[in-house]
């Protein structure tokens, strides 16, 4: 667990998404060269939520843009009325046997406060912190957070698809300094 000092020093340290530390849910770190100049899309996630059902949506775009270089993060999270109170093993198990889910999953953590995870913070320094589950954020091939999207937004809105589609367009080269 990281403390809320040394949470605070890695998000001060982060540039982009590939600088921070992640860990996925069966405690093996999740190397930054998943994500590294691709699309990134963190949800955060609950197994008894009325948007769990969001889990087959995300697992198509998965399946149908991850080619195409979208990665999907889920972030199990607990502190929306108490919706993910498994254990990483009933978690992984839910999620693979009920949806067939197979982007990576990372460990459950807190995504607002002063304890939030250090992504949570990299996500939320320039968007608001979730107010429930299923609340996703893009981040662009550049490391850097492009938008948020509330949990009514399904993985198949025409809005996330577009703000998907133009970062999937995007340049993932370095710009020369002008």
């Amino acid at each position: 667990m990281i403390t809320p000092i040394a949470s605070a020093l890695v998000v001060a340290a982060c540039g982009n998404l590939s600088d921070i530390p992640l860990t996925r849910l069966d405690g093996t770190p999740l190397e930054p060269e998943v994500f590294r100049n691709q699309v990134v899309l963190v949800v955060n996630v609950a197994s008894r939520c009325g948007f769990t059902k969001q889990y087959a949506g995300l697992q198509t775009l998965h399946e149908t843009l991850g080619p195409e270089g979208l990665v999907i993060l889920g972030f199990p999270s607990n502190e929306f009325g108490g919706q993910e109170p498994g254990t990483p093993q009933e978690i992984a198990a839910f999620c693979t046997n009920t949806y067939g889910v197979t982007f990576p999953l990372l460990e459950k953590g807190l995504t607002k406060g002063e304890s939030a995870h250090p992504l949570f913070k990299f996500l939320t320094a320039q968007h608001e912190p979730p107010r429930w589950n299923f609340t996703k954020y893009l981040v662009g091939r550049d490391g850097r957070v492009l938008a948020s999207f509330p949990s009514q937004i399904a993985p198949d809105d025409p809005a996330l698809l577009a703000a998907i589609r133009k970062a999937l367009a995007s340049d993932p080269s370095p710009k020369p300094a002008s």
